[in-house]
Formats: C-alpha cells, sequence, structure tokens
C-alpha cells in the first residue's frame, strides 16, 4: 500500500472574499400551496437545539437568543425529548405563576419548572406531514393557537422520533407574509386558569 502523499499547492486570495454558508429560505420562496416539507425543520438535516430541565430560564433564553430559535427541547442523559420549551414561556407568564406558587427568586427558576412536559405535548405524524402543504399546517398551528408544531416520525418497531419542527415564525419569513396565531388554552387546566382571571 503507497504512503507517499503529495502536499497540495497553496493558493494567495485575490482579494476579501466570501465564505460559504447554507442557504437562507427565500422571502416569498414558499407559497400556501407549496409541499409542508419545505417549511418543516428537518432534524435529520439540521440539528436540534437542546437544553436541560435543571438549566436557569434566563440561560435558556439567551441560548435560544444565540441560536436564533424560539423552541428548545428538554432532553434528559439519554438524548431523550422530556419536554420543551418556548421563548413565549420564558418571557410570558409562567415564570410569575411559578413564583407567586411556590415562592423563590427569578433566578432560581429552572425550565422543568415552567416547561411543557412530555406527557402535555403531541405532535403531527410525518406521514401526514407529506403530504400536507404549507396552508395546512399554517391552519393547524392556527387552530390549536401555537406558534410551533413538533412532528414525529414512526420506526418500523413502533417507536418514536421527533423529526421535525415548524415554527410559524420561520413560515412567515418564508412566505413573506405576517401569520396571526393567538394562544388558545388547550388542556382543562388551562381553561380554568382563563376563566378564573
Amino acid at each position: 500500500m503507497p504512503t507517499n502523499y503529495t502536499p497540495l499547492p497553496l493558493r494567495s486570495l485575490e482579494t476579501t472574499v466570501p465564505y460559504g454558508r447554507p442557504p437562507l429560505p427565500a422571502m416569498g420562496g414558499v407559497t400556501k400551496d407549496s409541499p409542508a416539507m419545505q417549511v418543516m425543520t428537518d432534524l435529520e438535516k439540521v440539528t436540534a437545539v437542546t437544553t436541560g430541565p435543571d438549566v436557569n430560564i434566563d440561560t435558556a433564553n439567551q441560548q435560544m437568543i444565540t441560536s436564533k430559535v424560539r423552541l428548545l427541547l428538554v432532553t434528559d442523559e439519554q438524548h431523550r425529548v422530556i419536554g420543551l420549551i418556548t421563548a413565549t414561556d420564558i418571557l410570558g407568564e409562567r415564570p410569575m405563576k411559578h413564583l407567586q406558587q411556590r415562592g423563590g427568586k427569578h433566578a432560581d427558576i429552572l425550565v422543568r419548572h415552567i416547561m411543557t412536559p412530555w406527557e402535555r405535548l403531541d405532535a403531527l405524524d410525518l406521514r401526514d406531514v407529506a403530504n400536507a402543504s404549507v396552508g395546512d399546517i399554517i391552519a393547524t398551528l392556527t387552530d390549536v393557537g401555537r406558534q410551533h408544531a413538533l412532528v414525529i416520525a414512526t420506526a418500523p418497531d413502533g417507536g418514536q422520533s421527533i423529526r421535525g419542527i415548524f415554527s410559524s415564525t420561520r413560515i412567515s419569513r418564508q412566505l413573506g407574509e405576517p401569520i396571526e396565531i393567538s394562544d388558545k388554552a388547550n388542556t382543562f387546566a388551562e381553561i380554568e386558569a382563563t376563566l378564573s382571571e
């Protein structure tokens, strides 16, 4: 087996040059009739941004800002999703409600205190998404009053994994038009809390 390696020639830069970057979704690059897969963040192509349950919420918020996302998957030591947390969770009423119920200081609030645990998550099936349009996804997000939707894939053995994420912000950017989604109470506890306010 030959072990003679040849050094490659070095070249001088002719001027200041750009650097390679992944393409950004073009504004107006999709329509509501486009396949939904065009606006899904595919976790087989893009690394998911995750955090742990014992991370301070201010740290998690900074992680979102740095990563330019508004949702973090909350994972355990085995890299299993145990919940999710959004910018709305951190910047909205949940921290204040937690302090009212439990006491303490804002600096003591951890992701696990205000995240949505896995038992309360629901998701779209990849098989349904594969046959859906962008308009169908917008209608779904609007119907459930959420900014994000998870997409699950089911393996032949029946095991599930999170395959993708839809974000109303990303869809809006790709469509080049705003998407208005109002929050809705989705569980009996949320409905009761809304009625008692």
